[in-house]
Protein backbone atom coordinates (compact mmCIF):
# COMPACT_ATOMS: atom_id res chain seq x y z
CA UNK A 1 0.00 0.00 0.00
CA UNK A 2 2.90 2.03 1.11
CA UNK A 3 5.81 0.93 -0.63
CA UNK A 4 6.72 2.93 -2.78
CA UNK A 5 6.25 6.04 -0.26
CA UNK A 6 8.52 4.00 2.14
CA UNK A 7 11.23 3.60 -0.20
CA UNK A 8 11.92 7.36 0.04
CA UNK A 9 11.93 7.80 3.87
CA UNK A 10 15.42 7.99 5.15
CA UNK A 11 17.33 6.28 7.37
CA UNK A 12 17.54 9.41 10.25
CA UNK A 13 16.10 10.46 13.43
CA UNK A 14 12.79 11.90 13.42
CA UNK A 15 9.07 11.94 14.42
CA UNK A 16 6.38 10.53 12.06
CA UNK A 17 2.50 10.94 11.83
CA UNK A 18 -0.35 8.55 11.11
CA UNK A 19 -3.51 10.21 9.30
CA UNK A 20 -6.73 8.54 8.99
CA UNK A 21 -9.21 8.60 5.68
CA UNK A 22 -10.18 12.25 6.84
CA UNK A 23 -6.97 13.76 7.29
CA UNK A 24 -6.86 13.69 10.91
CA UNK A 25 -3.61 12.79 13.40
CA UNK A 26 -4.27 9.55 14.90
CA UNK A 27 -0.87 8.69 16.13
CA UNK A 28 2.48 10.36 16.36
CA UNK A 29 5.85 8.63 17.15
CA UNK A 30 9.29 8.86 16.98
CA UNK A 31 12.14 7.13 15.81
CA UNK A 32 16.33 6.61 15.54
CA UNK A 33 15.34 5.56 12.03
CA UNK A 34 12.42 6.60 10.45
CA UNK A 35 12.41 4.38 7.71
CA UNK A 36 12.90 1.07 9.70
CA UNK A 37 10.28 2.18 12.31
CA UNK A 38 7.82 3.18 9.61
CA UNK A 39 8.30 0.01 7.67
CA UNK A 40 7.84 -2.30 10.55
CA UNK A 41 4.23 -0.86 11.11
CA UNK A 42 2.92 -2.35 7.80
CA UNK A 43 5.41 -5.34 7.28
CA UNK A 44 4.90 -7.23 10.45
CA UNK A 45 2.58 -9.05 12.14
CA UNK A 46 0.62 -6.53 14.12
CA UNK A 47 -2.04 -7.59 16.87
CA UNK A 48 -4.76 -5.55 19.15
CA UNK A 49 -4.60 -1.70 19.57
CA UNK A 50 -1.26 -1.97 16.74
CA UNK A 51 -3.90 -3.76 14.40
CA UNK A 52 -6.53 -1.17 14.28
CA UNK A 53 -4.27 1.71 14.17
CA UNK A 54 -2.88 0.31 11.19
CA UNK A 55 -6.30 -0.38 9.35
CA UNK A 56 -7.33 3.20 10.04
CA UNK A 57 -3.73 4.57 8.68
CA UNK A 58 -4.51 6.23 4.90
CA UNK A 59 -1.27 8.52 4.79
CA UNK A 60 1.66 9.34 6.76
CA UNK A 61 4.02 11.93 6.83
CA UNK A 62 7.13 12.65 8.97
CA UNK A 63 9.89 15.18 9.80
CA UNK A 64 13.21 14.36 10.04
CA UNK A 65 15.58 15.76 12.88
CA UNK A 66 18.81 16.44 13.34
CA UNK A 67 19.14 14.45 16.85
CA UNK A 68 17.09 11.67 19.16
CA UNK A 69 16.01 14.29 21.61
CA UNK A 70 15.14 17.09 18.83
CA UNK A 71 12.69 14.16 17.96
CA UNK A 72 11.51 13.49 21.31
CA UNK A 73 10.87 16.94 21.89
CA UNK A 74 8.77 17.69 18.72
CA UNK A 75 6.84 13.85 19.18
CA UNK A 76 5.55 15.40 22.65
CA UNK A 77 5.01 18.66 20.90
CA UNK A 78 2.90 17.12 18.50
CA UNK A 79 0.95 14.84 21.01
CA UNK A 80 0.14 18.28 23.27
CA UNK A 81 -1.07 20.26 19.54
CA UNK A 82 -3.11 17.00 18.30
CA UNK A 83 -4.02 14.90 21.37
CA UNK A 84 -3.88 11.87 18.88
CA UNK A 85 -6.37 9.23 20.06
CA UNK A 86 -3.58 6.23 19.25
CA UNK A 87 -1.47 7.99 21.61
CA UNK A 88 -0.73 7.44 25.69
CA UNK A 89 -3.65 9.42 26.75
CA UNK A 90 -3.08 10.83 30.79
CA UNK A 91 -5.70 13.83 30.70
CA UNK A 92 -8.25 12.31 33.35
CA UNK A 93 -5.55 10.94 35.32
CA UNK A 94 -5.58 12.82 39.17
CA UNK A 95 -2.20 13.89 40.25
CA UNK A 96 -0.94 12.82 43.54
CA UNK A 97 -1.06 14.26 46.66
CA UNK A 98 1.72 15.64 48.98
CA UNK A 99 1.79 16.47 52.16
CA UNK A 100 2.57 20.38 52.31
CA UNK A 101 4.64 22.05 55.30
CA UNK A 102 4.27 25.74 55.22
CA UNK A 103 7.24 28.09 55.75
CA UNK A 104 4.89 30.48 57.67
CA UNK A 105 6.19 32.17 60.95
CA UNK A 106 3.54 30.19 62.19
CA UNK A 107 3.38 26.71 59.85
CA UNK A 108 0.33 24.92 58.47
CA UNK A 109 0.62 20.94 57.66
CA UNK A 110 -1.88 20.29 54.64
CA UNK A 111 -2.75 17.90 52.15
CA UNK A 112 -2.66 19.58 48.65
CA UNK A 113 -2.74 18.46 44.97
CA UNK A 114 -2.01 19.91 41.50
CA UNK A 115 1.70 21.05 43.29
CA UNK A 116 3.19 21.81 39.21
CA UNK A 117 0.81 24.55 38.74
CA UNK A 118 1.42 26.32 41.58
CA UNK A 119 4.58 28.32 42.94
CA UNK A 120 5.30 26.10 45.82
CA UNK A 121 8.03 27.86 48.12
CA UNK A 122 6.68 25.35 50.93
CA UNK A 123 7.63 21.94 51.99
CA UNK A 124 6.50 19.17 49.90
CA UNK A 125 6.61 15.39 50.95
CA UNK A 126 5.36 12.79 48.88
CA UNK A 127 3.71 11.72 46.33
CA UNK A 128 1.30 9.60 48.52
CA UNK A 129 -0.32 7.59 46.00
CA UNK A 130 -3.15 7.04 48.60
CA UNK A 131 -4.79 9.89 49.24
CA UNK A 132 -5.90 8.07 52.45
CA UNK A 133 -2.61 7.74 53.38
CA UNK A 134 -1.96 11.53 53.35
CA UNK A 135 -4.80 12.94 54.96
CA UNK A 136 -4.67 10.16 58.31
CA UNK A 137 -1.06 11.12 58.86
CA UNK A 138 -1.58 15.06 58.41
CA UNK A 139 -4.99 14.35 60.82
CA UNK A 140 -2.66 12.15 62.97
CA UNK A 141 0.31 15.06 63.07
CA UNK A 142 -2.05 17.63 63.69
CA UNK A 143 -3.37 15.86 67.15
CA UNK A 144 -0.36 15.27 68.55
CA UNK A 145 1.36 18.74 67.33
CA UNK A 146 -0.57 22.18 68.22
CA UNK A 147 -0.04 23.48 64.52
CA UNK A 148 -1.89 26.55 63.23
CA UNK A 149 -5.27 24.84 61.69
CA UNK A 150 -6.60 28.40 60.20
CA UNK A 151 -5.63 29.50 56.75
CA UNK A 152 -6.31 33.37 58.38
CA UNK A 153 -5.69 33.70 62.11
CA UNK A 154 -8.41 34.56 63.54
CA UNK A 155 -9.06 37.80 65.97
CA UNK A 156 -10.21 34.90 68.77
CA UNK A 157 -9.81 31.47 70.14
CA UNK A 158 -10.78 28.19 67.86
CA UNK A 159 -12.14 24.94 68.78
CA UNK A 160 -9.08 23.56 68.36
CA UNK A 161 -7.22 25.90 71.45
CA UNK A 162 -9.91 24.81 73.74
CA UNK A 163 -9.44 20.82 72.89
CA UNK A 164 -5.67 21.71 73.10
CA UNK A 165 -4.77 21.18 69.29
CA UNK A 166 -3.50 24.78 68.47
CA UNK A 167 -1.04 27.12 70.78
CA UNK A 168 -3.91 30.08 69.83
CA UNK A 169 -1.39 31.68 67.45
CA UNK A 170 -4.32 34.11 67.11
CA UNK A 171 -3.47 36.24 70.14
CA UNK A 172 -0.99 34.24 72.61
CA UNK A 173 3.25 34.93 72.09
CA UNK A 174 4.46 31.80 70.85
CA UNK A 175 7.72 30.03 72.72
CA UNK A 176 10.14 30.05 69.26
CA UNK A 177 12.04 27.37 70.73
CA UNK A 178 8.74 24.95 70.86
CA UNK A 179 7.82 26.25 67.93
CA UNK A 180 11.32 25.09 66.31
CA UNK A 181 11.02 22.09 68.01
CA UNK A 182 8.10 21.00 66.56
CA UNK A 183 8.89 21.84 62.99
CA UNK A 184 11.90 20.09 63.45
CA UNK A 185 10.29 16.57 64.95
CA UNK A 186 7.52 16.67 62.28
CA UNK A 187 10.29 17.52 59.44
CA UNK A 188 11.99 14.16 60.76
CA UNK A 189 9.15 12.04 60.69
CA UNK A 190 8.36 13.40 57.06
CA UNK A 191 11.58 12.56 56.23
CA UNK A 192 10.85 8.42 57.49
CA UNK A 193 12.39 8.90 60.94
CA UNK A 194 9.23 7.79 63.37
CA UNK A 195 11.15 7.08 66.26
CA UNK A 196 11.27 10.27 68.05
CA UNK A 197 7.21 10.63 67.53
CA UNK A 198 6.88 7.11 68.45
CA UNK A 199 9.05 8.13 71.65
CA UNK A 200 6.78 10.99 72.69
CA UNK A 201 3.26 8.88 72.10
CA UNK A 202 4.39 6.18 74.22
CA UNK A 203 5.37 8.45 76.96
CA UNK A 204 1.83 10.26 76.78
CA UNK A 205 0.44 6.84 76.38
CA UNK A 206 2.52 5.80 79.63
CA UNK A 207 1.18 9.16 81.30
CA UNK A 208 -2.30 9.09 80.60
CA UNK A 209 -2.97 5.22 81.72
CA UNK A 210 -1.18 6.65 85.24
CA UNK A 211 -3.83 9.20 85.44
CA UNK A 212 -6.17 6.49 84.70
CA UNK A 213 -7.37 8.46 81.69
CA UNK A 214 -7.23 4.93 79.76
CA UNK A 215 -9.76 6.80 77.00
CA UNK A 216 -6.93 8.76 76.27
CA UNK A 217 -4.33 5.98 76.76
CA UNK A 218 -6.20 4.21 74.01
CA UNK A 219 -5.86 6.76 71.53
CA UNK A 220 -2.40 7.16 71.58
CA UNK A 221 -2.36 3.45 71.49
CA UNK A 222 -3.97 3.61 68.05
CA UNK A 223 -1.79 6.26 66.92
CA UNK A 224 1.28 4.27 67.41
CA UNK A 225 -0.33 0.89 65.26
CA UNK A 226 -0.87 3.37 63.12
CA UNK A 227 2.47 5.05 62.26
CA UNK A 228 3.05 1.18 62.57
CA UNK A 229 1.41 0.03 60.07
CA UNK A 230 2.00 2.61 57.42
CA UNK A 231 6.01 2.08 57.79
CA UNK A 232 4.93 -2.01 57.85
CA UNK A 233 5.25 -2.73 54.09
CA UNK A 234 8.20 0.03 53.14
CA UNK A 235 11.02 -1.98 51.93
CA UNK A 236 14.56 -0.61 53.32
CA UNK A 237 17.10 0.59 51.14
CA UNK A 238 20.68 1.11 52.68
CA UNK A 239 21.59 4.62 52.02
CA UNK A 240 18.86 7.01 54.15
CA UNK A 241 20.20 9.89 51.52
CA UNK A 242 18.64 7.97 48.77
CA UNK A 243 15.21 10.03 47.22
CA UNK A 244 14.22 8.86 43.44
CA UNK A 245 11.95 7.68 41.61
CA UNK A 246 12.04 4.36 40.10
CA UNK A 247 10.06 2.94 36.61
CA UNK A 248 9.95 -0.93 35.43
CA UNK A 249 7.39 -2.43 32.74
CA UNK A 250 6.02 -5.80 31.58
CA UNK A 251 4.12 -6.29 28.09
CA UNK A 252 2.43 -8.70 26.83
CA UNK A 253 0.85 -8.33 23.23
CA UNK A 254 -0.85 -4.66 23.68
CA UNK A 255 -0.57 -4.26 27.19
CA UNK A 256 1.88 -2.68 28.90
CA UNK A 257 1.89 -2.46 32.46
CA UNK A 258 3.87 0.22 34.42
CA UNK A 259 5.31 0.51 38.18
CA UNK A 260 6.38 3.24 39.49
CA UNK A 261 8.43 3.00 42.97
CA UNK A 262 8.24 6.66 45.09
CA UNK A 263 11.92 5.72 46.93
CA UNK A 264 12.01 8.56 49.54
CA UNK A 265 14.90 8.95 52.48
CA UNK A 266 15.89 5.21 51.74
CA UNK A 267 12.57 3.50 52.01
CA UNK A 268 9.70 2.62 49.33
CA UNK A 269 7.70 5.29 50.26
CA UNK A 270 4.89 4.54 47.84
CA UNK A 271 4.19 3.32 44.52
CA UNK A 272 1.68 3.80 41.44
CA UNK A 273 0.51 1.26 39.14
CA UNK A 274 -1.02 1.68 35.66
CA UNK A 275 -1.60 -0.82 32.60
CA UNK A 276 -2.17 1.09 29.38
CA UNK A 277 -2.73 -0.10 26.10
CA UNK A 278 0.06 0.62 23.49
CA UNK A 279 0.62 0.67 19.51
CA UNK A 280 4.71 1.27 19.30
CA UNK A 281 7.42 -0.43 21.09
CA UNK A 282 8.48 -0.43 24.80
CA UNK A 283 11.33 1.92 24.29
CA UNK A 284 8.91 4.54 22.59
CA UNK A 285 5.88 4.02 24.39
CA UNK A 286 7.65 3.98 28.31
CA UNK A 287 9.47 7.16 27.71
CA UNK A 288 6.17 8.90 26.61
CA UNK A 289 4.56 7.86 29.31
CA UNK A 290 7.06 8.90 31.83
CA UNK A 291 6.91 12.65 30.27
CA UNK A 292 3.81 12.78 30.61
CA UNK A 293 3.65 11.60 33.93
CA UNK A 294 5.41 14.31 35.24
CA UNK A 295 3.49 17.00 33.20
CA UNK A 296 1.65 16.60 36.91
CA UNK A 297 3.87 15.67 38.91
CA UNK A 298 6.90 16.75 40.69
CA UNK A 299 10.73 15.91 38.97
CA UNK A 300 12.96 14.13 41.66
CA UNK A 301 16.74 14.72 41.50
CA UNK A 302 16.91 10.83 40.30
CA UNK A 303 14.99 8.85 38.40
CA UNK A 304 16.23 4.99 37.25
CA UNK A 305 14.72 3.67 34.41
CA UNK A 306 14.87 0.06 32.39
CA UNK A 307 17.90 -0.61 30.02
CA UNK A 308 15.05 -0.25 27.37
CA UNK A 309 15.10 3.15 27.58
CA UNK A 310 18.12 5.51 26.61
CA UNK A 311 18.92 7.64 29.86
CA UNK A 312 20.43 10.29 28.49
CA UNK A 313 17.55 11.53 25.88
CA UNK A 314 15.56 11.39 28.87
CA UNK A 315 17.98 13.13 31.28
CA UNK A 316 17.88 15.90 28.70
CA UNK A 317 14.42 16.47 28.38
CA UNK A 318 13.64 16.24 32.16
CA UNK A 319 16.35 17.97 33.17
CA UNK A 320 17.53 15.94 36.22
CA UNK A 321 19.13 12.51 36.63
CA UNK A 322 18.24 9.34 34.59
CA UNK A 323 19.93 6.64 35.31
CA UNK A 324 19.79 2.50 34.43
CA UNK A 325 20.68 0.42 38.09
CA UNK A 326 22.93 -2.53 36.93
CA UNK A 327 23.85 -3.98 40.67
CA UNK A 328 22.81 -3.81 43.97
CA UNK A 329 20.01 -2.70 46.03
CA UNK A 330 18.61 -0.70 43.44
CA UNK A 331 19.04 -3.46 40.66
CA UNK A 332 17.05 -5.36 43.25
CA UNK A 333 14.38 -2.78 43.24
CA UNK A 334 14.23 -2.79 39.81
CA UNK A 335 13.89 -6.23 39.34
CA UNK A 336 11.07 -6.02 42.14
CA UNK A 337 9.18 -3.86 40.19
CA UNK A 338 9.60 -5.68 36.69
CA UNK A 339 7.87 -8.68 38.62
CA UNK A 340 5.07 -6.85 40.20
CA UNK A 341 4.12 -5.03 36.79
CA UNK A 342 4.22 -8.89 35.52
CA UNK A 343 2.13 -9.92 37.62
CA UNK A 344 -0.43 -6.81 37.91
CA UNK A 345 -0.88 -7.29 33.90
CA UNK A 346 -1.29 -11.01 34.17
CA UNK A 347 -3.80 -10.77 36.60
CA UNK A 348 -5.40 -8.02 34.77
CA UNK A 349 -5.46 -9.86 31.55
CA UNK A 350 -7.75 -12.41 32.93
CA UNK A 351 -10.03 -10.48 34.00
CA UNK A 352 -9.98 -8.89 30.62
CA UNK A 353 -9.89 -11.69 28.69
CA UNK A 354 -12.93 -13.04 30.47
CA UNK A 355 -14.67 -9.97 29.73
CA UNK A 356 -14.01 -10.03 26.39
CA UNK A 357 -15.57 -13.35 25.68
CA UNK A 358 -18.64 -12.40 27.24
CA UNK A 359 -18.89 -9.26 25.25
CA UNK A 360 -18.40 -11.20 21.63
CA UNK A 361 -20.92 -13.59 22.90
CA UNK A 362 -23.51 -10.35 23.77
CA UNK A 363 -22.33 -8.91 20.28
CA UNK A 364 -22.78 -12.35 18.61
CA UNK A 365 -26.36 -12.50 19.44
CA UNK A 366 -27.33 -9.32 19.28
CA UNK A 367 -25.37 -9.44 15.77
CA UNK A 368 -28.09 -12.54 15.03
CA UNK A 369 -31.26 -10.51 16.07
CA UNK A 370 -30.75 -7.81 13.65
CA UNK A 371 -28.98 -10.35 10.96
CA UNK A 372 -26.20 -7.92 10.53
CA UNK A 373 -22.88 -8.92 10.06
CA UNK A 374 -20.79 -7.24 12.88
CA UNK A 375 -21.83 -4.22 15.54
CA UNK A 376 -19.27 -2.48 16.78
CA UNK A 377 -20.11 0.73 17.65
CA UNK A 378 -23.40 1.49 19.38
CA UNK A 379 -24.83 5.12 20.58
CA UNK A 380 -27.64 5.34 22.78
CA UNK A 381 -30.07 8.16 23.46
CA UNK A 382 -32.70 9.32 26.71
CA UNK A 383 -34.05 12.37 27.23
CA UNK A 384 -34.47 14.26 30.79
CA UNK A 385 -37.61 16.45 31.68
CA UNK A 386 -39.40 18.38 34.63
CA UNK A 387 -42.98 17.89 34.96
CA UNK A 388 -43.29 16.77 31.25
CA UNK A 389 -41.38 19.94 30.12
CA UNK A 390 -37.72 21.97 30.04
CA UNK A 391 -36.27 18.63 28.04
CA UNK A 392 -32.48 17.76 27.95
CA UNK A 393 -31.28 15.06 25.98
CA UNK A 394 -27.81 12.81 26.13
CA UNK A 395 -26.49 10.69 23.79
CA UNK A 396 -23.74 7.66 25.09
CA UNK A 397 -21.39 5.87 22.93
CA UNK A 398 -20.29 2.31 23.56
CA UNK A 399 -17.34 0.55 21.59
CA UNK A 400 -17.76 -3.17 21.57
CA UNK A 401 -20.01 -3.22 25.13
CA UNK A 402 -17.28 -0.83 26.82
CA UNK A 403 -18.36 2.84 27.54
CA UNK A 404 -16.68 5.76 25.46
CA UNK A 405 -16.89 8.65 27.23
CA UNK A 406 -15.16 10.82 25.02
CA UNK A 407 -17.86 10.49 22.76
CA UNK A 408 -20.61 11.69 24.53
CA UNK A 409 -22.79 14.41 24.05
CA UNK A 410 -25.00 16.75 25.53
CA UNK A 411 -28.33 18.24 23.95
CA UNK A 412 -30.30 21.83 24.86
CA UNK A 413 -33.36 20.71 23.59
CA UNK A 414 -36.35 23.90 22.49
CA UNK A 415 -38.41 24.74 25.59
CA UNK A 416 -41.04 24.67 23.10
CA UNK A 417 -41.11 20.75 23.51
CA UNK A 418 -43.15 19.19 25.46
CA UNK A 419 -43.56 15.38 25.26
CA UNK A 420 -41.07 13.05 24.70
CA UNK A 421 -41.34 11.87 21.73
CA UNK A 422 -41.06 15.32 20.00
CA UNK A 423 -37.50 15.25 22.13
CA UNK A 424 -36.15 12.58 20.85
CA UNK A 425 -36.98 13.91 17.41
CA UNK A 426 -35.11 17.21 18.27
CA UNK A 427 -32.08 15.05 18.87
CA UNK A 428 -31.96 12.38 16.68
CA UNK A 429 -32.83 15.00 13.45
CA UNK A 430 -29.44 17.21 15.34
CA UNK A 431 -27.30 14.46 16.03
CA UNK A 432 -27.50 12.56 12.46
CA UNK A 433 -28.11 15.74 10.55
CA UNK A 434 -24.48 16.75 12.02
CA UNK A 435 -23.29 12.88 11.28
CA UNK A 436 -24.22 13.09 7.64
CA UNK A 437 -22.92 16.47 7.11
CA UNK A 438 -19.22 16.51 8.96
CA UNK A 439 -18.96 12.75 7.67
CA UNK A 440 -18.64 11.68 11.26
CA UNK A 441 -17.81 7.74 11.57
CA UNK A 442 -21.59 6.05 12.08
CA UNK A 443 -22.63 3.77 14.35
CA UNK A 444 -23.55 0.13 13.78
CA UNK A 445 -26.62 0.10 15.69
CA UNK A 446 -28.77 3.02 17.42
CA UNK A 447 -30.15 2.61 20.62
CA UNK A 448 -33.73 4.85 21.75
CA UNK A 449 -34.48 4.42 25.44
CA UNK A 450 -38.00 3.60 25.18
CA UNK A 451 -40.44 1.59 23.04
CA UNK A 452 -42.53 1.24 19.79
CA UNK A 453 -42.79 5.15 19.61
CA UNK A 454 -39.39 5.94 20.06
CA UNK A 455 -38.27 3.50 17.50
CA UNK A 456 -41.00 4.89 15.20
CA UNK A 457 -39.70 8.39 15.88
CA UNK A 458 -36.06 7.60 15.40
CA UNK A 459 -36.48 6.29 11.80
CA UNK A 460 -38.61 8.17 10.31
CA UNK A 461 -35.76 11.06 10.85
CA UNK A 462 -33.20 8.56 9.37
CA UNK A 463 -35.64 7.53 6.43
CA UNK A 464 -35.43 11.57 6.20
CA UNK A 465 -31.77 11.88 5.89
CA UNK A 466 -31.69 8.62 4.00
CA UNK A 467 -29.38 7.26 6.44
CA UNK A 468 -29.50 3.21 7.16
CA UNK A 469 -28.49 2.35 10.69
CA UNK A 470 -30.14 -0.15 12.76
CA UNK A 471 -32.39 1.01 15.31
CA UNK A 472 -33.63 -0.59 18.52
CA UNK A 473 -35.89 0.39 21.35
CA UNK A 474 -35.36 -0.90 24.80
CA UNK A 475 -39.16 -1.80 26.43
CA UNK A 476 -39.28 -1.40 29.96
CA UNK A 477 -41.48 -3.49 32.14
CA UNK A 478 -43.58 -2.43 35.08
CA UNK A 479 -40.48 -2.10 37.15
CA UNK A 480 -38.87 -0.10 34.69
CA UNK A 481 -36.27 -2.24 33.85
CA UNK A 482 -35.66 -3.61 30.62
CA UNK A 483 -37.35 -6.69 29.56
CA UNK A 484 -37.50 -6.32 25.23
CA UNK A 485 -35.93 -5.32 22.14
CA UNK A 486 -38.05 -3.68 19.81
CA UNK A 487 -36.57 -3.87 16.27
CA UNK A 488 -37.33 -1.20 13.03
CA UNK A 489 -39.51 -3.26 11.99
CA UNK A 490 -41.42 -2.50 15.33
CA UNK A 491 -41.04 -6.57 16.26
CA UNK A 492 -40.68 -7.04 20.29
CA UNK A 493 -37.69 -10.14 20.92
CA UNK A 494 -38.45 -10.80 24.37
CA UNK A 495 -34.56 -10.92 26.31
CA UNK A 496 -33.64 -13.25 28.38
CA UNK A 497 -32.84 -12.33 31.97
CA UNK A 498 -30.06 -14.73 32.42
CA UNK A 499 -28.51 -13.88 29.15
CA UNK A 500 -24.99 -12.21 28.60
CA UNK A 501 -26.95 -9.71 25.97
CA UNK A 502 -29.55 -8.25 28.49
CA UNK A 503 -27.02 -7.63 30.95
CA UNK A 504 -25.27 -5.44 28.76
CA UNK A 505 -28.14 -3.74 26.97
CA UNK A 506 -29.20 -2.86 30.76
CA UNK A 507 -25.88 -1.47 31.61
CA UNK A 508 -26.37 0.90 28.40
CA UNK A 509 -30.11 1.90 29.16
CA UNK A 510 -28.59 2.62 33.04
CA UNK A 511 -25.98 4.80 31.61
CA UNK A 512 -27.75 6.93 29.55
CA UNK A 513 -30.59 7.23 31.64
CA UNK A 514 -27.85 8.17 34.05
CA UNK A 515 -26.18 10.59 32.06
CA UNK A 516 -29.00 12.65 30.30
CA UNK A 517 -30.70 13.12 34.46
CA UNK A 518 -27.31 14.09 35.64
CA UNK A 519 -26.77 16.52 33.00
CA UNK A 520 -30.70 18.09 33.43
CA UNK A 521 -29.41 18.21 37.59
CA UNK A 522 -26.02 19.75 36.45
CA UNK A 523 -28.20 22.75 34.32
CA UNK A 524 -30.55 22.83 37.13
CA UNK A 525 -28.10 23.08 40.40
CA UNK A 526 -25.37 25.42 39.05
CA UNK A 527 -27.57 28.34 39.77
CA UNK A 528 -25.99 29.83 37.08
CA UNK A 529 -28.45 32.18 35.84
CA UNK A 530 -27.90 31.91 31.97
CA UNK A 531 -27.88 28.14 32.04
CA UNK A 532 -31.28 28.58 33.81
CA UNK A 533 -33.43 31.39 31.79
CA UNK A 534 -31.89 29.57 28.57
CA UNK A 535 -34.04 26.81 28.89
CA UNK A 536 -37.47 29.04 29.18
CA UNK A 537 -38.99 29.99 25.73
CA UNK A 538 -39.17 34.11 25.33
CA UNK A 539 -36.03 34.90 27.19
CA UNK A 540 -33.03 35.68 25.05
CA UNK A 541 -29.78 37.36 25.63
CA UNK A 542 -31.60 40.64 26.15
CA UNK A 543 -34.17 39.73 28.24
CA UNK A 544 -31.79 38.26 30.48
CA UNK A 545 -29.58 40.76 30.80
CA UNK A 546 -32.86 42.92 32.22
CA UNK A 547 -33.63 40.61 34.18
CA UNK A 548 -30.43 40.22 35.50
CA UNK A 549 -29.98 44.32 35.85
CA UNK A 550 -33.55 44.73 37.78
CA UNK A 551 -33.19 41.21 40.06
CA UNK A 552 -29.54 41.25 40.52
CA UNK A 553 -29.58 37.79 41.17
CA UNK A 554 -31.26 34.37 40.96
CA UNK A 555 -32.78 34.29 44.72
CA UNK A 556 -34.97 37.64 43.89
CA UNK A 557 -36.33 36.42 40.42
CA UNK A 558 -37.37 33.24 42.41
CA UNK A 559 -39.15 36.07 45.23
CA UNK A 560 -40.84 37.89 42.33
CA UNK A 561 -44.32 37.60 41.50
CA UNK A 562 -45.52 37.08 37.90
CA UNK A 563 -46.83 40.87 38.22
CA UNK A 564 -43.19 42.00 39.15
CA UNK A 565 -41.77 39.82 36.63
CA UNK A 566 -44.21 41.16 34.09
CA UNK A 567 -42.61 44.33 34.03
CA UNK A 568 -39.75 43.01 32.40
CA UNK A 569 -41.10 39.80 30.40
CA UNK A 570 -44.05 39.73 28.14
CA UNK A 571 -46.89 37.90 30.96
CA UNK A 572 -46.98 34.79 29.56
CA UNK A 573 -42.77 33.93 29.64
CA UNK A 574 -43.58 35.31 33.16
CA UNK A 575 -45.90 32.73 34.16
CA UNK A 576 -43.52 30.05 32.41
CA UNK A 577 -40.77 30.91 34.13
CA UNK A 578 -42.01 31.50 37.85
CA UNK A 579 -43.76 27.66 36.88
CA UNK A 580 -40.16 26.93 36.01
CA UNK A 581 -38.58 27.78 39.12
CA UNK A 582 -41.33 26.68 41.53
CA UNK A 583 -40.97 23.17 40.29
CA UNK A 584 -36.89 23.73 40.68
CA UNK A 585 -34.52 23.35 43.34
CA UNK A 586 -31.78 25.82 42.43
CA UNK A 587 -28.66 27.01 44.79
CA UNK A 588 -29.43 30.83 45.46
Amino acid sequence: MFKEKLALVPELPGSYQMKDKDNNIIYVGKAKNLKKRLKSYFTKNVVGKTKKLVSEIADFEYIVTSSELESLILEITLIKKYNPKYNILLKDDKSYPYIEFTKDKYPILKVVRNVKLKKNKNDLYGPYPNVGAARRTVEMLNRIYPLRKCENLKKDYCLYYHIGECLGYCKNEVDENKLESMKKEITAFLNGDSSLILNKLKQEMELASMKLNFEKALEYKQMIEDINITLKDQKIVLNKEINLDLFNYYVIDNYMSIQVFFIRSGTLFGRSKKIINITSEPEEALPEYIIRFYEKELIPREILVPEVIDPDILSKYLNTSVRIPKKGDMKKLMDLAGENAKVLLEEELKLINQDKKIREEALYELSGILNKKEIHRIEAFDNSHLFGTFYVGGMVVFDDFIPNRNEYRKYKIDALVKDDLKAMEEVIYRRYYKVLMENIKRPDLIVVDGGENQVIVAKEILDNLNLDIPIIGLKKDDKHRTKSIITKDLVEIELDLHGHLYLFLSRISEEVHRFAITYHRDLKNKGNLSSILEMIPGIGEKRRKELLKKFKSLKKIKEASVEELSQVLPKDVSIELKKYLENSEFKS
